[in-house]
């Protein structure tokens, strides 16, 4: 990589997606990553540190929705967030899997830098991503793949999970295919971004993806692509599309627009089915 700082980098990574277009399953976060609406509702989950190093927030299944779902005792879900990271819209969905039965933790990938909602124009997203907000917390592949090792670690030797599926939103998703050598047995991954085809190739566990109908991150081209990729693989896999509704929606969508709240909901539905089914058997 040319050693290239600020707008020139951002230019640069452009150049790169364009070329690359072929190589990548979606392309790398932009600005409608950090797009979207604040939802409503208290959290019931905990914050936890893990390793006295890393923040993650942790929503546990009640004893009446394991005693309904008994199957689901020693499964967990690993949720990896979109670069908002942990914060009220994360949480919610976290309890919501509880709510399901899982045992359920939001890591924090960025090593207590994540970003806020709606940045102002002219954020550079890319030097944020490459070297964080500081110049030296990066959130590349070499520094977040050892927080999501550090996370699987601590759901199977601290909390006794057996069984374990992960979800990804945006950003999060590269990092559920990434792993399923560390013991993800079973992945969901909403609008995902920077997935490259070899990590899709060799994820090699059931895989449920859902879609926006516009987004430049997941492009329908990407979208075929993956499909074909996913059936050349073998193991059960989906796509769902959603129309209406742009990049982030199963996450930062506006709940007083109609479609907008039946896709999220939808969207959520689609994964805790997916787990329902591919999890506790896989």
């Amino acid at each position: 990589m040319p050693p290239v700082t600020g707008r020139s980098f951002f230019r640069w990574a452009r150049m790169q997606r364009r070329r690359q277009m072929n190589k990548m399953a979606s392309n790398p976060p932009g600005d409608c990553c950090i797009k979207g609406v604040k939802h409503e509702g208290s959290s019931t989950g905990t914050l936890v540190t893990i390793n006295n190093k890393h923040q993650a927030y942790i929503a546990m299944p009640s004893p009446a929705a394991l005693q309904a779902a008994p199957n689901k005792k020693g499964a967990a879900i690993l949720f990896i967030p979109d670069v908002i990271g942990i914060w009220q819209n994360s949480k919610l969905l976290a309890d919501q899997y509880a709510a399901n039965g899982y045992l359920t933790l939001v890591i924090d990938p960025f090593n207590g830098d994540p970003l806020s909602l709606d940045r102002p124009a002219g954020f550079d997203f890319m030097s944020w991503l490459q070297h964080g907000s500081d110049g030296d917390n990066p959130h590349t592949p070499e520094a977040v793949d050892p927080i999501i090792e550090t996370a699987i670690k601590y759901l199977k030797e601290e909390r006794g999970v057996k069984r374990l599926g992960a979800v990804g939103y945006c950003f999060g998703a590269k990092y559920v295919v990434r792993h399923s050598k560390d013991g993800i047995l079973c992945g969901y991954v909403a609008h995902p971004s920077f997935v490259t085809e070899d990590e899709l190739q060799n994820f090699g566990r059931p895989l449920s993806i859902a879609a926006a109908e516009t987004d430049e991150i997941f492009t329908i081209q990407q979208r075929h692509r993956s499909e074909a990729i996913l059936r050349g693989v073998g193991k059960p896999y989906q796509i769902n599309l959603y129309s209406g509704v742009v990049h982030g929606f199963a996450v930062r969508g506006d709940m007083t627009v109609r479609h907008e709240k039946f896709a999220k909901e939808q969207a959520f539905i689609q994964a805790v089915a997916w787990f329902d089914n591919f999890l506790l058997t896989e």
